[in-house]
């Protein structure tokens, strides 16, 4: 439950002008200055000692500064006494007046001291010494700091945070509440962080009215998005309307009518998109940014496939010292032809050895070749792979960060300024959604060879779409599929069992000096006191696995006692239990303690990274941490934020208003866990939603495991995830375009 503090500002003890994070002493109004004072912690603009405050939050025992009041929520009023006012104007609010200026004013005027600098300004020109010319600039400064404090209070009586707050300031500036009145809905397109929900009980509070037409637009908008956010680029229009109407309360009618201006407008695009045989044809509804990414995706692949490559070869590829499987000697010999290639297969099939000679084969006709993939650990997977550099697909393109939504986020490569390389090749390829994938094909030049490699077995992107499976599925594209297991991967039951689980049969377990383990529970505690126990205890004792950097445990929930919130807050009180000599902050419920494994759960182009050597000399240095990087909390300093050593050796320092992007991460989703491998991965099987519980999955959870893969839980539940084959369907129309543009039918 939270407390309540109403008093004066005594000191500001530290500010950051960037996030507003402020340590100050507060009093209570009725104490003398120099009794005993309130130590605050929080997020404000413009803190100035003598100003009363009204503020909430809990008090919290700083292991090094001892007991604090943690400010969740604040209001601000007007110094009333004339020792407050004094100390407000001696404060350095105003700029050129001091103490010995403030206390003259203050001893003519008292209590009516800011009355008179707002409205009869020339009078503080009748004390000795101050010209009228200096009360008119005390007036100035004071009305621009009146300002400011008119939009905090503004936006506060709306139930918007501090945090929020601060936010929209810095965004709108003084234009904040002339905005905000007008449409409070562009507070869910310009805040990060600020969604419908939030806008329109704003917007309610502003008494706009419930049929207003960018209230529709904004909940049409905002559902969507959310769509986009559960991997569609499009959503049925019957289904649309529904939702939308359910949303805002509203008959069908008015949305339909409001989808009709938003289509005028180009917000939105309606198109009929063509069934598969036998199905129907359907209108869909596309947010205008998914269906030019779409457009231009499909465009683009069909001019670099269309470009004719001299030279073309065929047959058996000799004089690369190893023999081939037949899918991939036609995989080697379709990169020597095509201009585009798609790869795909499972694990143990061969894509390592198929990508390197390719390469091999490339350079030798004198071709430049640049790697690529979508996070930075598929990235450094490839490099190791190769023994040649492979960038993230950001920094290949060279993100240039324009906004803190990720939707408008722009790239120096693009088609001005396209990638000089004459062959692409992108690994981990089912990660990439439309967005991102539309971004790199912009830096491609007509001529360049694009070969992309994937599993499409695996689950699709993060982001919507479904580029890779729409792509293969299009049939306008060359595709080489390697399926032959190679006699050593065979040798190891997580990539057998990883192809048994693929077809549909069930793995075999258990098997003596083998690299995959199920241990039977048949309680959701039991299952969670077992993996514990691995993680801590029998894993480390087995092969000396670290328990941090060597074990993952993947959940297919994020809630659930199995799910990755409540085991991450099991392993950390197990793997990182509090100390005297560690530091911690608590945000929104969640601990960081120093020694925490965490990961990026969003991009922040922005971010500013350093490298050190072994004696802490910064040798490297740049911008950038995206979603899924993982590393360990370095260091908490309440005065400089939490500092985060990434795998690679990044630090990034985050202010705590940040702590919103970092998730504990001794244990993640298998989603985030797409393009990575981890030495042990241990997976809890046990009841769940039916649409969690998936064969892929299963198959992309076990995939991640490199040397020894444990399932903890209920063999039948295993069994059901097998047999449910049921992938979620994703509303798209790239494989219709890519299909339209080749002259293909589904007959």
């Amino acid at each position: 439950m939270s407390d309540q503090l109403t008093g004066i500002v005594d000191s500001i003890i530290y500010h950051n002008e960037e996030n507003g994070y402020t340590v100050f002493t507060i009093l209570p109004e009725d104490a003398e200055f120099g009794d005993d004072a309130t130590t605050c912690t929080g997020f404000m603009q413009s803190p100035m000692e003598g100003e009363t405050l009204f503020v909430t939050g809990t008090y919290v025992n700083n292991p090094r500064y001892g007991m604090q009041f943690s400010v969740v929520n604040l209001e601000r009023a007007r110094p009333s006494s004339a020792a407050a006012i004094e100390k407000y104007l001696a404060s350095g609010a105003i700029k050129g007046l001091g103490l010995k200026t403030a206390k003259l004013i203050v001893a003519k005027f008292g209590e009516d001291t800011f009355d008179i600098l707002e409205n009869e300004p020339e009078k503080i020109s009748t004390i000795k010494g101050i010209s009228l010319k200096k009360a008119l600039s005390f007036a100035e400064s004071f009305h621009a700091q009146a300002s400011q404090r008119q939009v905090m209070l503004f936006l506060q009586q709306y139930g918007i945070s501090t945090t929020f707050a601060m936010k929209i300031f810095k965004r709108y500036k003084e234009d904040t509440e002339a905005i905000v009145k007008a449409n409070p809905f562009r507070l869910a397109d310009d805040i990060d962080g600020i969604g419908f929900k939030m806008a329109d009980s704003i917007a309610y509070k502003l008494g706009i009215s419930r049929d207003a037409p960018e209230r529709v637009a904004a909940g049409v908008r905002y559902i969507l998005w959310e769509s986009a956010n559960e991997g569609h680029t499009c959503m049925p229009a019957a289904h649309l309307v529904k939702q939308a109407a359910e949303l805002l309360i509203a008959k069908d009618e008015l949305v339909e009518n409001e989808l009709v201006r938003m289509q005028m407008e180009r917000l939105i695009v309606r198109e009929k998109v063509l069934g598969r045989a036998g199905e129907a044809d359907e209108t869909v509804v596309f947010l205008s940014p998914m269906h030019y990414a779409e457009t231009a995706v499909a465009a683009k692949l069909t001019a670099l496939g269309a470009i004719n490559i001299t030279g073309k070869q065929s047959g058996e590829i000799t004089g690369i010292g190893i023999t081939l499987s037949e899918g991939q000697q036609r995989a080697v010999s379709a990169a020597a032809t095509e201009g585009v290639l798609v790869i795909t297969g499972g694990p143990g099939t061969g894509k390592t050895t198929t990508i390197n000679t390719i390469i091999g084969m490339l350079e030798a006709k004198g071709l430049t070749v640049s790697l690529a993939a979508p996070t930075g650990r598929a990235a450094k997977r490839m490099t190791e792979a190769t023994g040649r550099e492979a960038k993230t697909l950001h920094r290949l393109l060279e993100v240039n960060f324009m906004s803190e939504d990720s939707r408008r986020q722009t790239f120096n490569k693009n088609e001005e300024s396209p990638l000089e390389t004459d062959v692409l090749i992108v690994d981990e390829a089912s990660m990439m959604d439309i967005l991102l994938t539309q971004s790199l094909l912009k830096a491609v030049a007509v001529g360049t060879r694009l070969i992309l490699v994937g599993d499409v077995d695996q689950l699709p992107s993060v982001g919507a779409g479904n580029v890779l499976k729409d792509i293969i599925d299009s049939g306008a594209v060359f595709v080489a599929r390697l399926t032959e297991v190679f006699r050593q991967a065979a040798e190891s039951a997580i990539i057998t069992n990883a192809h048994r689980i693929n077809k549909g049969e069930y793995p075999e377990i258990n098997q003596k000096e083998k690299d995959f383990f199920f241990v039977s529970r048949n309680t959701s505690d039991g299952v969670a006191r077992t993996i514990l126990d691995l993680v801590n205890n029998r894993l480390p004792a087995y092969k000396n696995f670290d328990p941090k950097h060597d074990i993952q445990v993947l959940s297919p929930m994020r809630k659930s006692p199995l799910g990755v919130l409540n085991l991450n807050i099991l392993l950390q009180a197990k793997l990182n239990p509090p100390s005297p000599d560690k530091k911690e902050r608590e945000f929104r419920a969640v601990v960081f303690r120093e020694g925490d494994k965490v990961m990026q759960i969003r991009n922040n182009y922005d971010a500013t990274w350093e490298i050190f050597n072994e004696k802490n000399v910064s040798i490297d240095s740049g911008d950038g941490v995206f979603n899924g990087d993982m590393g360990t909390v370095y260091e908490i300093d309440e005065e400089f934020g939490l500092t985060v050593e990434f795998d690679d050796g990044r630090r990034i320092v985050y202010d705590f208003t940040q702590l919103d992007e970092l998730e504990h991460a001794y244990a993640v989703t298998v989603h985030k866990a797409q393009g990575s491998e981890y030495k042990v991965v241990v997976i809890p099987v046990f009841n769940g939603p039916p649409m969690l519980l998936t064969r892929n999955l299963l198959y992309t959870a076990v995939t991640r495991a490199k040397e020894l893969a444990v399932l903890v839980g209920a063999p039948e539940t295993m069994e059901r995830m097998v047999d449910n084959n049921k992938i979620a369907h994703r509303y798209t129309a790239l494989r219709r375009r890519l299909m339209d543009m080749a002259g293909l039918s589904d007959d």
